[in-house]
């Protein structure tokens, strides 16, 4: 088995996670591919020959874009790419027919030649073991190679290997060999992963794919964490804050969730996962040996099963365990704080490097499998070991004089031990790197004295505690002061400018190299009166003077200076800024009016010249309003110039700009100029479009070759009519074809055509000449009617011009009105006569030709009017109703009045009518058409007598006739010319004679009622009854008012006064109508009876009681006394007393029996018997009883309960009651008949 590793980036502090190198661009690293003891690794070599390497051997290889190079495997064998802390290994298997987790085989590259050298590569069966995982979709596997390396080799055969451990780099230790015991268990959980992804089958598990077809290639999202249930490959991803750790490695497919501290996915672990996840748990915490001062060794045990696993049984293999993988978390902000990884990996010990000295460290370990993790186990805290305190930083400058330096410096971290000197050395300004002590002790600043004037010094600090010196901080050179620098001499100018100028200077002469030296620049400009102001002040040997005018002189002077002091201004120089460009030229305008094909630009100097003449001015010229293509046209010093050459009725854009010593101006902003355009060209003879019609041509044109500069906005077509030479203008628009109408058949036309923009009409075209082909017939002359009768008329013509071709035909239109005329003749006869027609009737006609080539337009419309003849059949006979009859009886009467006026409204009474029904009949019917003679007279025929002849009317009545007769009547309109037709026969009946008023009497009064009847009948009314009654009462006016009116025979009259008389009378009616009112009868009310009284109230005293009650008043002036009933026991009531009291004492009461009493009021009447009204509700005095004082008491409370008065119903309440009972049974009634008979 070869291992490949590829170095990844480690932290530099253990607190932090380790940072790893996954960008995939082409980089070059170094593969180291460890070949184990027995085996033998081929490679091929860049002159293209093999050589094979046996183990034991680490072959070093260099990979030029960091992918894992090609390794040749043989037949029957090949290589899955797993990645496990940090290092990608390639393993090298035995291909088997099946694939836990749906993984698809990697692909190996064609053996190599053969060479006798390579059987050695062949691992034995004792030598190579099966891996414990092949899964491609874990990080690092085919996911990360290239496409390359997918296989597509598919063995025949499976061949089983034992299981061999992989060796670790870096000299970690390898695992020991799995017992028996582990290897059975890890073969049952690889076993029940299977079984679930292949019923699953989400995971791609089952079978390997046939030879025919390419196998799967699942590859699963980095960035997205797999679900619960949906695991792919047998195994379940991590996340991508996972991915990012160290822990990134996955080793077998056990595990369904991500592990604790994590979101747990949905689905739960099987019994033996849950036991490998308390074995994970059950870690402790590790042992912290050989703590130093910057590392400290970590180990610790790996988590044990425990002990209620079960036994494997006989003739199992003990399945191996699960590789297990350790992550070390460091926290240094105490046992709760935030812990970081600082190692991962399979080992059980860990060294932690660059941990800082003297401070608290806590350390805990958590173990993982696959997906799984334990809880990390219990921290552990540690201190690390004090050492010699850090490198120091170099001292700095303080002050200093010519001869002497104050150097100062920093205390740097003590790690732990207290600092107690600081070493100070130097070189003694000698310039070699032989260093000498200078100072030794703990102050933090040091003063050297008696040293050269402007000489350099170099120093280096240590620090030094009781657990050693620093190492010595970097080199710091440093210098003393000189003497005040000569006059530096006059500055140069290196390039003017605008606003700027740029000056420089020479360092004076004399002066040592190492003495620092700045420079101060003054200026002063001419005329300002300010003098030499400083502008600049840095040790820099040149600067750029800006913000200055433009062709102005300044004067400048440079004056060095150094810790000593300044030297004396050098020479002035004077330099002159440069002028700057001008601005652009002013009112660029047309000068006069432009031409067609030129017009002239004139345009003012720039206000402002930059601070130089212009020596030329620039016009620029575009063609359209875009701009996009410019060109020159004029240059010169001139302020105006002439653009010819131009197209008309063109957008062109001129622009100018001038120039100058200073440099070009802006361009002005861009004049738009419309040249004029012209009259367009002329056009292409027209062409006619299809066939020519008779009498209309559609001709077409192209638009011309030459617009003018302008679009053409229209044409204008003119026409030569044969034999005629002026022409005609038939068309002007803007289209390019039209229709030229109103032509004669078979003639030659010519048309000529010219186009017109803006500027007016371009010149014709030339001739097109068009000959119209046949037409329909031209308009008949208006026909002749003749009238022939009233009802018959000849109509004839003559016969058009036929237009080229024969007449075959006439159509000839009739009709009542102009607008309606219909076609009653179709033929080649020049007439026709109509028949049928109506007397005195207006008629409008017309006729049109038509030949082969179509049809003529219709005539003129001729009218004409039929002669005068007798009256039409009078129509829409029927009977008059009573209203009408009547209103025409009393219109008969007046003789003031025309008919159908004054039709009173059916709900008022009816006026007493000067007819009978029974012997009239009323006729009313519509005037006929007179036919041009007024109708005179009508005849009602009435069959057996003698007919009736009537004036000009529509309505007669009939009298004279028999009741209850049928009568077959017809009527006829006569005029001067005759009578006309009679009109159909119609049946109308007189009514019988109406009834006579029945007996009218009182069967039943009250004071307020009277209950009436009449007739024989029964007193509901029968839906059969023809006969009803009207009842009226007379009031107080002496009038008459309608009661009652209906088929009932008796009606009761309510709210009526007492003792009153009211006067009645009846009639009867019926379909032969109303019959005559009958005599008045009067009946008078009774006096009214006393109202009830209450119910008496009885006290008793002694042996005698005291019955009281109510008082009525007096009743329209009669006298009001009582009557008071008493009955003992079970006898009658007898009366006790009669008078106007309202109260009586009975003496003598029989203490053994109780007594009943009732009042009832009399009303004494003056000129009747006197009245008795109703008696009271009856009220029981009981018996005394001798009895306990509680059953006395309760006694008492009976008797006082008894002798209350019982209240009886009012009429509101009875009236009330009564309603609510037949609401009640309303309701029973329809929910009855909902159910039993809708339903």
């Amino acid at each position: 088995m070869a291992v490949l590793g590829e170095t990844r980036s480690w932290s530099p502090k253990p607190w932090e996670f380790r940072r790893y190198n996954c960008d995939f661009q082409p980089k070059s690293e170094v593969i180291l591919v460890q070949v184990n003891p027995g085996e033998a690794f081929t490679i091929q070599r860049d002159d293209g020959q093999f050589q094979c390497i046996t183990g034991p051997a680490q072959v070093p290889m260099m990979s030029p874009n960091g992918s894992v190079p090609q390794i040749y495997v043989p037949p029957g064998y090949v290589q899955q790419i797993i990645e496990e802390n940090g290092v990608r290994r390639v393993l090298v298997l035995p291909q088997t027919e099946f694939h836990p987790g749906g993984h698809s085989p990697l692909h190996h590259p064609p053996p190599p030649p053969p060479h006798a050298h390579l059987q050695a590569f062949i691992p034995h069966p004792h030598i190579m073991h099966a891996p414990p995982h092949l899964y491609s979709g874990m990080a690092g596997g085919t996911g990360d190679m290239n496409p390359q390396y997918i296989s597509q080799y598919h063995p025949a055969h499976t061949t089983i290997y034992s299981e061999q451990e992989t060796h670790p780099q870096h000299g970690r230790a390898a695992f020991a060999h799995r017992d028996e015991r582990a290897s059975k268990t890890y073969e049952r959980l690889q076993k029940k992963l299977k079984e679930r992804q292949g019923v699953g089958g989400g995971g791609g598990g089952g079978l390997a794919p046939s030879k025919d077809s390419p196998p799967p290639s699942p590859q699963k999202s980095r960035g997205t964490p797999p679900s619960g249930g949906d695991l792919q490959n047998g195994l379940g991803g991590k996340g991508a804050e996972e991915q990012a750790q160290p822990s990134t490695a996955a080793v077998a497919g056990l595990g369904k969730s991500p592990g604790r501290g994590k979101e747990a996915e949905s689905g739960e672990l099987d019994e033996e996962a849950k036991a490998l996840q308390e074995c994970l748990d059950s870690i402790c915490k590790p042992v912290v040996t050989d703590i130093q001062a910057r590392g400290a060794s970590l180990s610790w045990v790996a988590p044990s099963r425990t002990e209620g696993d079960e036994e494997p049984k006989e003739g199992e293999e003990v399945p191996a365990e699960p590789s297990l993988t350790y992550e070390v978390s460091v926290s240094y902000n105490g046992k709760d704080g935030k812990y970081k990884a600082a190692h991962s990996g399979v080992e059980l010990s860990a060294t932690l490097q660059d941990l800082r000295p003297a401070t608290d460290y806590h350390v805990r370990v958590q173990a993982m499998c696959n997906c799984l993790q334990g809880v990390p186990s219990e921290p552990v805290s540690f201190t690390t070991q004090s050492c010699e305190p850090d490198t120091p930083s170099p001292p700095r400058k303080a002050s200093g004089t010519k001869s002497s330096l104050v150097l100062q410096w920093k205390a740097p971290c003590d790690n732990g031990s207290k600092i107690q000197n600081y070493i100070l050395q130097w070189d003694e300004g000698k310039g070699t790197s032989v260093f000498e002590q200078c100072y030794y002790g703990p102050q933090k600043q040091y003063r050297l004295t008696k040293l050269s004037t402007a000489s350099r010094y170099s120093f280096r600090l240590a620090a030094k505690n009781d657990m050693g010196v620093s190492e010595f901080s970097e080199v710091v050179h440093i210098m003393t002061s000189c003497s005040v620098p000569a006059p530096p001499l006059s500055p140069e100018l290196v390039q003017p400018g605008v606003t700027w100028l740029c000056v420089r200077w020479q360092r004076p002469a004399g002066s040592p190299k190492e003495d620092d030296i700045n420079y101060v620049l003054e200026m002063e400009e001419e005329g300002s009166g300010y003098g030499f102001q400083a502008n600049y002040d840095g040790e820099e040997l040149s600067n750029t003077v800006r913000n200055l005018h433009r062709s102005t002189t300044y004067r400048f002077r440079v004056v060095a200076y150094n810790a000593e002091g300044k030297s004396n201004p050098s020479a002035v120089s004077e330099f002159t800024t440069a002028p700057d460009r001008p601005s652009c030229p002013c009112r660029l305008t047309v000068k006069g009016k432009p031409h067609p094909t030129s017009f002239r630009l004139t345009w003012e100097p720039p206000k402002d010249s930059g601070g130089a003449d212009v020596t030329k001015y620039v016009v620029e010229l575009s063609e359209g309003l875009c701009g996009s293509s410019w060109n020159q046209v004029y240059s010169g010093s001139a302020v105006e110039c002439v653009c010819d050459g131009l197209s008309p009725g063109c957008s062109y854009q001129a622009r100018v700009h001038c120039i100058s010593v200073g440099g070009e101006s802006p361009l002005t902003e861009a004049l738009q100029v419309q040249t004029p355009p012209v009259p367009p060209g002329p056009c292409q003879p027209p062409r006619v479009v299809g066939k020519p019609k008779a009498r209309e041509v559609q001709i077409r044109w192209a638009p011309p070759l030459v617009d003018g500069g302008s679009a053409v906005s229209s044409y204008s077509v003119e026409m030569f009519a044969p034999q005629v030479e002026e022409s005609r203008e038939v068309y002007q628009g803007c289209e390019l074809d039209c229709t030229v109408g109103s032509l004669l058949p078979g003639r030659t036309y010519a048309f000529r055509i010219r186009a017109a923009n803006k500027a007016g009409y371009g010149p014709f075209s030339e001739r097109s000449e068009v000959t119209t082909g046949p037409g329909a017939p031209e308009t008949c002359r208006a026909p002749h009617v003749t009238c022939k009768s009233p009802t018959c008329a000849v109509v004839s013509w003559e016969a058009p011009a036929c237009n080229g071709a024969a007449v075959s035909e006439y159509r000839l239109e009739w009709g009542a009105a102009e607008g309606t005329m219909q076609l009653c003749y179709t033929g080649a006869a020049l007439s026709h006569e109509m028949r049928g027609l109506l007397p005195a009737t207006n008629y409008f006609c017309r006729v049109q030709a038509v030949n082969a080539a179509g049809v003529g337009l219709f005539s003129d419309a001729v009218l004409c009017q039929t002669p005068c003849s007798v009256p039409a059949t009078v129509g829409s006979v029927h009977a008059l109703r009573e209203s009408e009859m009547r209103v025409e009886c009393r219109t008969a009467e007046r003789g003031e009045e025309e008919e159908d006026e004054e039709e009173e409204e059916d709900d008022e009474e009816a006026a007493p009518l000067l007819y009978s029904p029974s012997t009239c009949l009323g006729l009313r019917w519509e005037a006929p058409c007179d036919h041009g003679s007024e109708v005179t007279s009508y005849l009602i025929d009435l069959g057996e007598k003698q007919p009736i002849l009537t004036g000009p009317v529509t309505k007669y009545i009939i009298q004279n006739l028999q009741p209850d007769t049928t009568y077959r009547i017809r009527i006829q309109a006569l005029n001067s010319l005759g009578a006309g037709p009679f009109s159909h026969t119609f049946k109308l009946k007189t009514k019988p004679l109406p009834p006579l008023p029945p007996r009218l009497e009182c069967t039943a009064s009250s004071h307020q009622t009277l209950r009436l009847k009449w007739g024989d009948g029964p007193a509901k009314a029968q839906p059969t009854d023809s006969l009803q009654y009207h009842l009226q009462m007379e009031d107080r006016n002496g009038r008459f008012i309608s009661l009652y009116k209906g088929p009932c025979h008796t009606h009761k009259v309510q709210r009526l006064n007492e003792s009153t008389s009211y006067a009645f009378r009846i009639q009867a009616f019926n379909e032969a109508g109303e019959g005559p009112f009958s005599t008045v009868y009067t009946f008078t009310t009774p006096l009214s009876p006393p109202a009830p009284l209450k119910a008496p109230r009885v006290e008793r005293v002694d042996e005698s009681c005291e019955v009281s009650w109510e008082t009525l008043p007096p009743m329209k002036g009669d006298p009001v006394i009582y009557c008071l009933q008493s009955m003992q026991g079970n006898s009658e009531f007898k009366q006790i007393y009669r008078g106007s009291a309202t109260s009586f004492q009975l003496p003598n009461l029989s203490s053994s029996t109780d007594y009943r009493f009732r009042v009832c009021a009399v009303r004494q009447c003056q000129d009747a018997p006197e009245i008795i009204g109703p008696y009271s509700s009856t009220v029981i005095l009981l018996p005394p009883r001798v009895d306990t004082p509680g059953a006395s008491g309760a006694a008492g409370s009976k008797a006082a309960e008894a002798q209350k008065p019982k209240r009886s119903l009012t009429d509101e309440q009875f009236s009330f009651l009564i309603i609510a009972l037949l609401a009640v049974t309303s309701i029973l009634i329809a929910v009855a008949i909902q159910y039993f008979v809708i339903e």
